[in-house]
């Protein structure tokens, strides 16, 4: 097991996840339901396997794509992505 690696990756996705949709989702469906604990499995089940879709993709991709030339794909849609939410089209 590479712990620098599940370390790295637990904090970049840990900081990156606190206060997005998903959270605020939460908090509102326990707020409303107050049924913490299903709520917590689901949560946690829909984000293991969003995870799992990822990197059985990022695998799949890094097979088919070379490593230069995905990582410039991936800077290109955060661009996109970035100025269609600066022009507030997203």
């Amino acid at each position: 097991m590479d712990w620098r690696l599940f370390a790295s990756t637990f904090g970049v996705l840990f900081l990156a996840e606190l206060g997005d949709k998903t959270q605020l989702a939460v908090i509102t469906l326990t707020y409303k339901e107050h049924k913490p604990l299903p709520i917590f499995l689901g949560a946690s089940l829909a984000l293991a396997v969003v995870t799992l879709l990822g990197v059985v993709g990022g695998e799949a991709l890094a097979r088919a794509i070379p490593s230069h030339v995905l990582r410039k794909l991936a800077a290109g849609a955060f661009m996109v992505m970035g100025a269609l939410m600066w022009l507030e089209v997203l």
